[in-house]
């Protein structure tokens, strides 16, 4: 049975900066080990998961999103800190953060507004942006933390790069990396 594919929104990490983040998530998989680490190249910023959709509806996000994001600016991001998902001891989804972004808050609620108004029900959960590293804590043991003093070991000062392209992806389930990038919206 094929799976369906699914589409999402998200700002588009820069090449380097995936580089950068391949080696963290290589040092980090030493000690914090989950089960299933992201491909470094599907490494980006969500901002409107769509689930399965039809050419239609689509191309409505596609034009509307277009539109929204006409006169957006690029942006300074900085990856500053980790954090989970899930319970405390065995938490399911293990990421890395940027500090608050006014920019970032503006430009998901441009994508977001969009995709509603092309039809799609969008998640109503309140805008956590983050960067997925790793899925499902891979031990019996319980998590013990000390997240922060890994990001303090690996990097000693927030990471930045510039947001500078919103992209439409689609995820293919069984291939790596897994999320194909049909539509690049780039900001001036």
């Amino acid at each position: 049975m094929e799976q369906q594919s699914h589409y999402f929104f998200a700002v588009k990490l820069p090449e380097d900066i995936k580089q950068i983040m391949k080696s963290h998530m290589g040092t980090m998989k030493e000690s914090i080990p989950f089960s299933r680490w992201v491909h470094y190249l599907d490494l980006h910023i969500t901002l409107a998961f769509l689930g399965a959709a039809t050419k239609e509806k689509l191309s409505n996000a596609d034009n509307y999103v277009k539109q929204a994001l006409e006169d957006v600016k690029a942006f300074t991001l900085n990856i500053d800190h980790l954090g989970f998902f899930g319970k405390e001891d065995s938490p399911r989804v293990f990421w890395a953060a940027t500090m608050e972004s006014l920019e970032l808050n503006d430009i998901r609620n441009k994508v977001f507004s969009a995709c509603e108004q092309a039809g799609f029900q969008l998640e109503s959960r309140p805008f956590r942006p983050h960067i997925t590293l790793a899925r499902k804590w891979g031990r019996e043991t319980p998590f013990h933390g000390g997240l922060l003093q890994v990001w303090e070991e690996i990097q000693s000062q927030p990471l930045s790069f510039q947001a500078s392209e919103v992209v439409l992806y689609q995820t293919r389930v069984h291939q790596s990396p897994k999320y194909e990038t049909l539509k690049i919206y780039p900001l001036q």
